[in-house]
């Protein structure tokens, strides 16, 4: 069979039915397989925590420009069947999804007094702190080397925090906005962060957990074969229905988050064809691609009302049986954000962020945004975790750099059993923090419109920073933290 041939299968018929990006979601799941090896075998790969969807990132970004360097070479370019258009697609839904999967699950309380467990407002506060600091210190990169590099937006800094603190999923989106806007390779450009995020995140946080353990201050532990119950959830629990019924159990999750999205997808297009209908020009220009920008919070918001919907039909006796499982809920997420990782690297156009301007922008920005989010995060931990301060600080670091898998990664190598609250912080802090954070995200929105809108922007989030971080140190005369003991 020729190559031509070869080629041809993708749509062999005239009528198509897509086998185009169904082979690249199979070569996605190929380079999973093939990087989860990897990851396994080779020792140092192994002992770096690096996450296998980074490498499985790596290998197919490299797996991408050869068949590419291929198709060019041979003149025929169906070979290079890896396109950044659907890999970008893959990188936009799946971290709405993720979200969805995460935002229908219960609540964990306290066995004994019924509360949820964690402090949501100050993990809150703590998470937005990070993305106002990191905010900051990227705008002021970027402003001051936008006079030096003409290929350097002045506002590209505030993707900093969309790279580190939320991860590349909203990098994409917002990276995406700026290059419609004007900064030529905005996405990549964010995506670069996010990857850089995810490096600081592995190698930042394994060299923490050498020094510390050399100074006696912490002992990494084997986290090999958790089971479920450590993890923290199961397959089957109270008055839930069965693993395997009529219908499979995973199957009514997946079902559930489809018809979450679906919801969404329906709020947002009746929120834009109200725009379209105002005539603003603002509404038309700004709000209308920061909508569906931010298409992953109203997805939260959809799968609270959800949550809350099937909540009142139990109350009322419509409901007798729980249909959502965390545990299985769980791995809905991990396979989207596994996805979504893997695509956003693989989409990556190395060739828009070849010039000097990006390049020096982004090696002074990863490196010191991880250094200060390091110090910072450490700072705060100290004071705000009493009795699992090490614990806190791996989680929040990883998390901030990287995604909460990574967080989760980190903390992992100190308390896989989970027995300080460290894990429940970041998941309860990710709720509220999207409440203090808004503003940050409607930055995004408006900041490339002019100097007046960039100079705004950043002193909107100097004040942000001074009154949020003072909330967060802040403790009531009445009420002293106590330290938190771990669970035996």
């Amino acid at each position: 069979m020729t190559i031509s041939a070869w080629t041809s299968l993708v749509n062999i018929w005239d009528y198509n039915v897509y086998w185009a990006n169904i082979v690249q979601i199979a070569i996605v799941c190929a380079i999973l397989l093939v990087s989860n090896a990897i990851r396994r075998k080779v020792k140092f790969i192994r002992n770096s925590l690096m996450p296998t969807a980074i490498i499985g990132g790596f290998l197919g970004l490299g797996i991408k420009y050869l068949l590419m360097g291929i198709a060019d070479w041979t003149n025929i370019p169906e070979i290079a069947i890896l396109t950044n258009d659907f890999l970008g697609v893959i990188t936009y839904h799946a971290l709405a999804l993720g979200f969805i999967a995460i935002g229908l699950k219960e609540v964990e309380k306290n066995k004994e007094t019924g509360k949820a467990i964690g402090r949501p407002i100050k993990s809150g506060l703590f998470i937005v702190c990070n993305y106002v600091l990191q905010g900051i210190l990227g705008l002021v990169i970027t402003i001051g080397l936008s006079f030096v590099f003409t290929k350097v937006a002045p506002y590209a800094g505030v993707l900093l925090p969309m790279g580190y603190g939320q991860g590349p999923g909203q990098a994409f989106n917002i990276g995406t906005i700026f290059q419609t806007a004007g900064f030529e390779g905005g996405q990549s450009y964010g995506l670069m962060i996010a990857t850089m995020g995810f490096v600081s995140a592995s190698v930042g946080g394994v060299i923490y957990l050498n020094v510390m353990a050399k100074k006696g201050k912490l002992k990494r532990k084997n986290n090999e074969g958790m089971s479920e119950s450590q993890e923290g959830g199961y397959v089957e629990a109270t008055n839930e229905i069965p693993l395997v019924e009529s219908v499979d159990k995973l199957t009514i999750q997946v079902a559930l988050v489809g018809v979450t999205y679906l919801l969404t997808w329906v709020i947002l297009t009746a929120l834009t064809l109200a725009i379209d209908n105002s005539g603003v020009n603002f509404l038309i220009n700004s709000v209308k691609p920061l909508l569906w920008g931010f298409n992953f919070i109203f997805s939260i918001a959809m799968a609270n009302l959800v949550k809350f919907i099937i909540k009142r039909l139990k109350k009322r006796k419509l409901m007798n049986r729980t249909y959502t499982n965390n545990y299985m809920l769980n791995r809905v997420s991990g396979v989207a954000f596994d996805f979504m990782i893997i695509a956003s690297i693989m989409a990556i156009d190395v060739q828009a962020i070849s010039n000097w301007g990006s390049i020096i922008s982004l090696i002074i920005i990863c490196v010191l945004g991880a250094v200060v989010t390091m110090w910072y995060d450490s700072y705060v931990a100290k004071r705000v975790y009493k009795g699992y301060e090490q614990e806190a600080f791996l989680v929040f670091y990883g998390t901030m750099t990287g995604t909460a898998s990574t967080g989760i990664a980190l903390l992992r190598e100190i308390d896989p059993e989970f027995k300080t609250p460290a894990a429940t912080e970041i998941v309860t802090g990710s709720s509220t923090a999207i409440m203090f954070g808004f503003p940050l995200f409607l930055i995004t929105g408006v900041i490339f419109n002019g100097w007046w809108w960039i100079i705004g922007s950043l002193a909107l989030l100097i004040v942000m920073f001074i009154v949020f971080h003072f909330f967060l140190l802040h403790e009531p005369k009445n009420k002293t933290a106590k330290p938190v003991a771990q669970k035996e």
